[in-house]
């Protein structure tokens, strides 16, 4: 797995799916690169009508939307990523994790976890207490 560093900071990752993806005339896709996500990469989705309906679709959408190489496919979308295999998609959704989730600055933040519901819909809020 290869990184791209700018700015001091990772900005995308290469990465090899386990399986791969096998487009409509058969060829096998297993390399690709994954850019660091933006906010809007995760805000934006939830206006989707999908989303919205299912909340599972969010990952399918962000991942579409942060998956920016996958072999010689020339377009990443929704429906290339509804076509992992499931041992693939886990693998992708890890990775975003776990090059969104990581917090170099050194700050140590404490979380907490309120969950209510509104309406027939689980509504959930977390608080953030750290030092920015």
């Amino acid at each position: 797995m290869s990184t791209s560093t700018r700015l001091g900071f990772q900005t995308e990752v290469e990465f090899e799916l386990p399986k791969g993806y096998v487009d409509e005339t058969g060829t096998l896709h297993r390399r690709g690169t994954m850019r660091l996500a933006t906010a809007a990469d995760e805000i934006l989705p939830l206006r989707d009508p999908r989303v919205q309906e299912n909340e599972a679709y969010l990952a399918v959408i962000v991942l579409a939307r942060v998956i920016t190489r996958l072999g010689t496919l020339a377009d990443i979308h929704t429906g290339v990523i509804e076509n992992l295999y499931a041992s693939d998609l886990a693998y992708v959704q890890r990775l975003y994790e776990k090059l969104n989730a990581s917090d170099e600055s050194g700050v140590e933040v404490t979380t907490s976890e309120t969950q209510w519901s509104n309406g027939g819909k689980t509504l959930r809020r977390i608080t953030a207490v750290g030092e920015a």
